[in-house]
């Protein structure tokens, strides 16, 4: 465990028994800038495991903010603690406190777990929190730019495949209707394209039939893992994270896998599998990048339009990933790997964030 936090610039336990609150900042990266991460609250059932996540989660932010090409660097954070039950206002205000206490180093939102409501509270205690509702002063709901990332992302890869950015010209095959898979589904069915859906709750599937309706394209819903067997073009997973793995490598029939869910594949190996077999991956954090785009342009003072223009660079990226990992017989993840780490050392000398004696007019929101 020692390497893998020696990797990290800081990591800092948070310890408020007043609040009970328990809880992991890891600041992986600021070259690029202040670094930024959602807080994620879970019953871990152990500090190691808290810790393993947050330093995981926190190197692929590094990455994630890279990929996007926004000026912030990875960190992120959790809560250990059930969010059903063990949330309160003073825990985080006391969250807040440790976040005000880096001095700018680390701006934080919602994650699994935790929602904008609650960091109204941390914000009392510091302006470095993004991701709050709009009657805070944040961008509202960041879902609107993830789904337009993934549309993105589909784009960039029906060009590489096919010379065409026609969303009707391939079927899709769409794991997850939460507020992003919803949105995405809606886009490509109003495009004209025929998609597969499923979810675990079956009003969201109803919802998207009776839009259908409406709609130019088609909708078919299909049970559970049978969306991994479905003779669709594309797969677009916007669920849970691990769903690319050795059991459903074997069944799928696509062309490509582009969604939105973080940590698509279980193990790095699969994004070498999927190239093996001739699928063509988008990485996923570079995909559903539109919502951290939201939150880091929030300190900047909300803008929705800035922000869904901003969301094309997604496509831009891609189309490269795709043509470094052909040019260089690389996997998609390494080819995006490498796209980030070169973005990041070409910066290196350019970010002087830390060295004014001033912070931005940004930085500080009120």
């Amino acid at each position: 465990m020692f390497e893998k936090i020696s990797q990290h610039e800081q990591v800092v336990f948070c310890n408020d028994p007043a609040s009970g609150l328990k809880a992991i900042i890891a600041i992986h990266n600021t070259t690029l800038g202040p670094a930024l991460g959602g807080c994620r609250m879970r019953p871990y059932k152990s500090t190691d495991e808290a810790l393993e996540d947050v330093l995981r989660l926190s190197r692929g932010m590094t990455y994630k903010c890279a990929g996007a090409d926004v000026d912030f660097g990875g960190g992120k954070s959790v809560i250990i603690g059930d969010p059903t039950t063990d949330k309160s206002p003073a825990l985080f205000r006391a969250f807040g406190q440790f976040v005000d206490s880096l001095n700018g180093r680390f701006y934080t939102g919602t994650d699994m777990g935790t929602t904008p409501s609650d960091f109204v509270h941390a914000l009392k205690e510091t302006a470095c929190i993004v991701g709050v509702p709009d009657e805070y002063g944040g961008s509202g709901d960041s879902s609107v730019p993830t789904a337009q990332g993934v549309i993105y992302g589909l784009r960039a890869t029906l060009k590489t495949l096919l010379e065409t950015e026609d969303l009707s010209a391939m079927s899709y095959s769409i794991q997850g209707l939460g507020k992003v898979g919803f949105k995405v589904a809606e886009q490509l069915i109003a495009a004209g394209a025929r998609v597969y859906v499923t979810d675990i709750n079956p009003q969201a599937q109803k919802s998207l039939v009776e839009r259908a309706e409406l709609l130019p394209g088609s909708v078919e819903v299909v049970e559970g893992n049978e969306i991994y067997g479905v003779d669709a073009d594309i797969f677009v997973p916007c669920a849970l994270g691990g769903v690319v793995n050795d059991e459903t490598i074997d069944r799928l029939k696509v062309k490509a896998v582009v969604g939105s869910a973080n940590n698509q594949l279980l193990e790095d190996k699969h994004g070498i599998y999927l190239q093996q077999k001739g699928i063509l991956y988008g990485p996923d954090y570079i995909v559903n990048a539109g919502g951290l785009i939201q939150v880091a342009d929030e300190l900047y003072g909300p803008n929705k339009a800035r922000v869904l223009n901003q969301t094309k660079a997604i496509y831009d990226s891609l189309l490269e990933i795709y043509k470094q990992s052909r040019e260089q017989d690389l996997s998609t993840m390494e080819a995006a790997n490498r796209f980030c780490e070169d973005r990041i050392n070409q910066r290196r000398k350019r970010n002087s964030f830390f060295s004014h004696q001033q912070r931005p007019k940004w930085a500080v929101r009120h």
